[in-house]
């Protein structure tokens, strides 16, 4: 999962920003410093997913990519904005969740430098590493606060996805990437596989924009029950649902399944332990009879002929096969493992591969740790079924993401949308599970003292007692029998 290199360029070297690019890039800056703080989230997609990661400036000799810049500005308005109500930088303050990423921020990095020997290239990737992913992630925890915040973010993506949709549509049927336009290594002819177009807008890979589509869907469903704007809505769910189609992937339309099907299971929210175990069962029954291992499975799943799930399953059994050579602090010789093993289609494999077994478990503890924070929020809110319907929706679009991490590492602009979730439910489940520092640090008032007179009357009722403690000469009579 490492970015784009941050490399040093030569003396010959030249930007390769459009100038297209190049205005938007200025107007974004602007209004990010400018406008509101809640709306500072905006121009930040915007530039992030319409425009190419590859778009980048050279200055003093180092490529700085067009969504380094913004994300450098978004969290620069951040810090320099008003706390939120509570007091903190970030909704429900700096927690567990945010110490597991930062864990497995800084394992990458230690673990890429030791591969590589601490070269003087290796600190300029990591570098960029940290700027895209630190950066990203705390631009995203600045600027998403609350629940209006999420849905900004989601009308946001809605409007994103209907133009992305619009030129892959335009790449199936005139076989032209309009983005490919605008320089910055987008292919202007989009890719044929087994005679079908995969297009890939302004993504790095035709998965990664299928992906992208497929993960958001659940988010325009919850942006439908929320009611906010149900056209809005529907121009999103049509939109994601296009770019899955466009991308002729089977990771996206499994993720795209897996979303709007952990939707469906809402009727047997409080039997899912149930259906968990049976899951293990299923799969340790598996293990022991199919002549395979389990997750050979994955090369049965083909939903288009063009789909290579042998190669996927082919890489989780060397992945496990190999693990002396990366628990430690992964390998960069994962190449020799076998034919294509350089290719981790698979965010598990590349998390194990790039950061080793730390990186690996802090990647699935975030995680564990936003399912739990999703459903110990909806046991508070039990029996306000539209809030809880909430937590749970947020908790299928997790789940899609998760089903398409088995297909797909997200090595571009797709991190900034999964930053962007993880953000969303840390935002939404704070108001819940955040304990009320009030009631605990202040001390229930003291009850004055009652007079002789009213203790002889321990029948009296407390709005009674309170009022004969504000009228003294007030004459009381026992209560007759």
């Amino acid at each position: 999962m490492q970015p784009e290199n941050l490399k040093l360029g030569g003396g010959a070297a030249a930007s390769v920003m459009h100038p297209v690019v190049m205005v938007a890039l200025l107007i974004a800056i602007l209004l990010i410093l400018l406008m509101p703080k809640r709306n500072a989230i905006v121009p930040l997609l915007v530039i992030a997913f319409l425009f190419h990661l590859g778009q980048q400036l050279i200055i003093g000799g180092v490529h700085v990519l067009a969504l380094r810049i913004v994300i450098f500005f978004a969290v620069i308005r951040g810090l320099i904005s008003a706390r939120n109500p509570e007091g903190n930088r970030f909704a429900g303050g700096f927690g567990g969740f945010d110490k597991i990423f930062l864990t497995w921020t800084f394992y990458h990095v230690i673990a890429f430098l030791l591969l590589f020997a601490f070269l003087p290239a290796a600190w300029i990737n990591q570098f960029g590493f940290l700027w895209d992913i630190l950066g990203g992630y705390l631009a995203m925890r600045l600027l998403i606060q609350e629940e209006s915040d999420i849905a900004r973010v989601i009308r946001t993506l809605a409007y994103i996805s209907a133009i992305l949709a619009i030129c892959m549509l335009t790449e199936r049927f005139v076989q032209l990437n309009v983005f490919g336009l605008l320089g910055g290594d987008t292919r202007i002819i989009p890719e044929m596989r087994d005679g079908l177009v995969r297009a890939q807008a302004t993504f790095s890979h035709p998965l990664l924009a299928g992906t992208f589509g497929a993960t958001l869907m659940p988010l325009f469903i919850l942006y439908w029950q929320s009611g906010k704007s149900k056209l809005e809505a529907l121009m999103g769910a049509i939109s994601a649902t296009i770019m899955v189609i466009c991308a002729s992937s089977s990771t996206p339309l499994l993720a795209y399944a897996a979303g709007i099907g952990a939707i469906c299971f809402w009727p047997f929210r409080k039997n899912m332990r149930l259906f968990r175990w049976g899951i293990l069962i299923v799969v340790v029954t598996l293990q022991l009879v199919m002549k395979a291992p389990v997750w050979f499975l994955i090369s049965h799943i083909s939903l288009f002929g063009s789909s290579s799930s042998d190669h996927r399953a082919y890489l989780v059994d060397v992945f496990i096969k190999h693990f002396n050579d990366w628990w430690l602090v992964g390998t960069n010789s994962a190449g020799t493992w076998g034919w294509d093993m350089w290719d981790t289609s698979n965010q598990y494999v590349a998390e194990g591969e790039s950061g080793g077994l730390v990186a690996f478990v802090c990647f699935i503890a975030f995680i564990s740790n936003a399912f739990g924070r999703i459903g110990k929020a909806r046991k508070a809110v039990e029996g306000d079924l539209a809030k809880e319907k909430y937590y749970w929706i947020l908790g299928a679009a997790l789940f899609s993401h998760v089903i398409g991490f088995f297909g797909i590492s997200y090595f571009d602009q797709s991190r900034m949308t999964w930053f962007a979730l993880l953000v969303m439910i840390l935002a939404a489940t704070a108001p819940v599970l955040q304990p009320s520092e009030k009631t605990e640090l202040q001390p229930a008032a003291a009850e004055p003292d009652v007079p002789r007179e009213l203790s002889e009357y321990p029948w009296l009722t407390a709005p009674a007692r309170k009022a004969a403690l504000g009228q003294p000469g007030r004459e009381f009579k026992p209560r007759q029998s």
